[in-house]
């Protein structure tokens, strides 16, 4: 077993990330706070969730300093905390089961066994890794039900002689990649098309050909990383892989159930009812998953439960993540800011030239994503606006979905205010700071290709 193998225990924080993040975090927190004396406050008139365009008027703002010191847990009880909640025992359940698939050595001998059966095809098997991430994200939506595979393909990146960096790479930054190609994202396209009265996942050729573009971006940018970091595969591990049939037996256990959730995950882009409960499936899979293969190869009940409450107490510094970023929108909120920055970014894109609003409401998104995660959310909350305001410039509904999902889902692997990527990042021994370094490269030329994408749509009439 190679020394990267040894270094799978399960899901366990890094002490050095998760200090960092909560650094950026609280500094983030305080910027907010701020915010909250310089803007004045202000509210758009909702109807069934939708904001009611023209309704734009001026009310009381701030925040008492005890609710903002309170916030991360003052959260737990706002609107839409449903969610909040559900990401949290999520995360918990996946913290459980994986510690005790790390501490009983299935999830080492399965890295062992992909080793020594793919180690000489490791750049086919980076390639096919990323477009099963991006497709996840693209075809479904899947982003934070991915977060459980993370850690797995990381230590799979660094058993085949490359990097975390390239692991996160093939994993979240994949899936977020895909996400916001927004093929058939439900979350973002799905409800922004059925918000602006447009069938749902028409129009989909542009975003077919984002997807190609986006995916022979990312996988330049990980081929080049790979080349530069990539270490010799131990010929230990290839050559003298000894086969468990006991392991092999709870392996197989283990991937038939998690293969049966991702079909059902699937499934939800034609089974509708199923899209509010991904999250929820995932977690049920891993945890009926993880318990049947430990004890099919040979784990006793008893280890097995002293590992899973020992995995819940090891994630549970990501929960602190989790509140205090959710935190920075609950206290904008409150002091009804984020409707005042929205009326002046649209007020401002009226004495712009045609060919750069759609690029402003490209802008637009991206700024709110750094406070409202959810792209439902900011779907219900920017396109009442933005598609009537592109309409007086002859823009297209179809474009301003295009430069929705653009603006909503590529930051969500780049800011610190996103749980997933913060999470993401400490369990895979990433610092953010050194993720920034290496990301903000393909960042800048993702940003560039999809600019140049919006700007073929308007050119050619989308």
């Amino acid at each position: 077993m190679s020394e990267n193998e040894k270094k799978y225990q399960g899901l366990n924080l890094s002490a050095k990330s998760f200090i960092t993040a909560i650094a950026v975090i609280f500094a983030l927190m305080v910027l907010t706070y701020v915010l909250t004396f310089l803007i004045p406050g202000g509210a758009y008139d909702r109807l069934d969730g939708k904001v009611v365009e023209g309704s734009y008027h001026s009310v009381e703002g701030g925040i008492p300093f005890y609710r903002w010191i309170l916030s991360p847990f003052l959260v737990l009880g706002a609107e839409g905390s449903g969610t909040l909640i559900a990401v949290i025992a999520f995360l918990l359940v996946i913290g459980g089961v994986f510690n005790a698939l790390g501490e009983h050595g299935l999830m080492a001998y399965m890295l062992g066994k992909i080793t020594s059966k793919f180690g000489k095809q490791r750049y086919k098997l980076l390639a096919v890794t990323s477009f099963f991430f991006m497709a996840m994200g693209a075809a479904i939506g899947s982003f934070e039900e991915c977060v459980p595979l993370v850690p797995i393909v990381v230590a799979l990146a660094l058993s085949l002689g490359f990097d975390a960096l390239t692991g996160m790479g093939m994993s979240l930054l994949a899936v977020g990649c895909g996400f916001a190609s927004g093929v058939c994202n439900p979350f973002t396209v799905g409800v922004a098309q059925q918000l602006a009265g447009l069938p749902m996942f028409s129009g989909i050729w542009l975003r077919l050909l984002g997807f190609v573009l986006i995916y022979a971006l990312l996988l330049t940018f990980l081929y080049f990383h790979a080349k530069k970091v990539e270490k010799p595969i131990n010929r230990e591990v290839e050559d003298n892989f000894v086969k468990d049939a006991a392991m092999d037996r709870g392996l197989l256990v283990f991937v038939s159930i998690i293969g049966f959730g991702i079909l059902l995950v699937l499934s939800s882009s034609f089974l509708t009812f199923l899209q509010d409960y991904t999250m929820i499936i995932v977690a049920v899979m891993f945890l009926v998953g993880g318990i049947a293969a430990t004890l099919v190869s040979g784990m006793g009940v008893k280890t097995l439960g002293k590992s899973f409450g020992k995995g819940v107490l090891g994630i549970c510094p990501a929960v602190l993540m989790i509140l205090m970023a959710s935190s920075i929108k609950y206290t904008l909120d409150e002091a009804n800011v984020l409707d005042t920055v929205l009326h002046g970014a649209v007020d401002l894109a009226q004495v712009m030239p045609k060919w750069v609003i759609i690029l402003f409401i490209y802008l637009i998104v991206l700024v709110m994503n750094f406070f409202i995660g959810s792209g439902s959310a900011k779907a219900f909350m920017l396109i009442p606006l933005i598609v009537p305001l592109a309409a007086q410039f002859g823009i297209s509904a179809q474009l301003c979905i295009v430069a929705f999902a653009f603006g909503d889902g590529f930051s969500n692997v780049f800011y610190p205010t996103n749980a997933a990527l913060l999470i993401s990042l400490g369990l895979a021994d990433v610092n953010y700071a050194d993720w920034v370094k290496w990301s903000y490269k393909f960042q800048l030329a993702n940003l560039v290709l999809t600019s140049l994408l919006l700007l073929l749509g308007l050119a050619v009439g989308y």
